[in-house]
């Protein structure tokens, strides 16, 4: 286990190192969608075929995603799941299936850093207006790596075929003259080597307790802790941690750092290659909230990024979120300011209103917020 962690945060900082140095040669260059402006178009795909690894499959269908290609028919066996706190992919409708090789589960003895067996598979769905655009997939493979692709839907949904290694630009229309790009091969990376765990939606933060009464809104028929180590998933898992952690957090809270938890954590965190930030927004299954807290209220920003509103002086200011910087780079589709910089053309400003509403709330709803102010003061 402990090689096992060691290879992925040695994997982990390598891609980290060369995605910043894309970050910096995009933002140098005085260029937004550096990635989206290089990446082949829709219309290239299944002429410009590449794959990295030659095991990777070529078609969605020999993933074995489907018990009937024909009829789209996903096979039974596969687990369908949703994470409490989705990544926001631009209005994205997702689905989700996860599969473990038969007779084994997965190892929980760390609540934080979940062990999937070898032969482990992912699959993530995307659609538009009802239309299949792509499919992600995860495999662990036999010396312990992860196999990462994407699949482009056909105009039809009869077929998927993998999109090329720099991803796919143009994959579909949106709002306001904008398009939805498949990931390449090294965002996948970027993303999902960034912490302690390749997988990110399946955990025990992300699939949480049915008695967290109010955060399973956005997927209520989402299976919970309980039910899936039912079905044998888990090795193991404390049964303290089948209820919920609610803290001393209120609502408004908890769907605020959970939101900065499922589209930031992946890569702010305090495990990865930006640890030295010092700046976590995953936080602890076990303690969900004091690390994100500790590291945002009041804390100043170490590298202001041009294009601030002036007068911005913290990542997030306590009862000032014209002063804070993570909703401002989260409303903000600028190269320059962008985050998550990577894989959304369109602002979640459902989100943005719900981090702007926490910090004009903090002072009064955080006992944490209070204790930082107190201080502060």
């Amino acid at each position: 286990m402990a090689a096992i962690r060691h290879h992925i945060a040695f994997r982990s900082f390598r891609w980290a190192i060369i995605w910043v140095a894309v970050i910096v040669i995009s933002i140098s260059a005085g260029f937004g969608g550096f990635l989206a402006s290089i990446a082949p178009k829709a219309s290239d795909a299944g002429v410009l075929l590449s794959p990295i690894n030659s095991k990777v499959p070529l078609t969605l269908f020999e993933t074995g995603l489907y018990a009937d290609p024909a009829t789209l028919t996903v096979d039974p066996q596969h687990i369908a799941f949703a994470p409490q706190y989705p990544l926001w992919s631009d209005g994205a409708e997702k689905h989700r299936w996860i599969s473990l090789p038969p007779g084994d589960a997965i190892d929980t003895s760390d609540p934080d850093v979940w062990d999937f067996p070898v032969g482990t598979r992912l699959w993530k769905e995307f659609s538009f207006d009802h239309q299949k655009v792509e499919t992600r997939y995860m495999e662990r493979l036999a010396d312990g790596l992860w196999l990462f692709a994407a699949y482009a839907w056909s105009d039809d949904g009869k077929d998927a075929r993998l999109a090329p290694d720099m991803g796919l630009k143009n994959a579909h229309s949106l709002a306001g003259g904008a398009s939805h790009a498949i990931p390449g091969v090294y965002d996948c990376r970027a993303c999902h080597l960034s912490g302690p765990v390749p997988v990110l939606g399946f955990s025990e933060r992300q699939l949480g307790s049915k008695d967290m009464a109010g955060l399973f809104k956005n997927n209520p028929e989402a299976p919970a802790l309980d039910v899936l180590g039912a079905r044998g998933v888990f090795d193991s898992l404390d049964a303290r941690h089948l209820t919920a952690n609610l803290t001393d957090a209120s609502t408004l809270e908890r769907e605020a750092l959970g939101y900065l938890h499922g589209n930031c954590g992946h890569c702010h965190n305090r495990y990865g290659p930006l640890a030295k930030l010092g700046f976590d927004l995953r936080g602890s299954a076990t303690d969900p909230y004091s690390g994100p807290i500790e590291t945002t209220l009041g804390q100043p920003l170490k590298f202001p990024p041009p294009g601030l509103v002036p007068g911005t002086i913290a990542r997030i200011a306590p009862g000032h979120p014209d002063r804070s910087a993570i909703p401002q780079r989260m409303a903000s589709r600028s190269p320059m300011l962008q985050m998550p910089p990577l894989g959304t053309a369109l602002v979640d400003a459902e989100a943005v209103e719900l981090i702007n509403r926490w910090i004009a709330e903090t002072e009064v709803v955080s006992v944490h917020a209070q204790h930082h102010v107190g201080e502060e003061e």
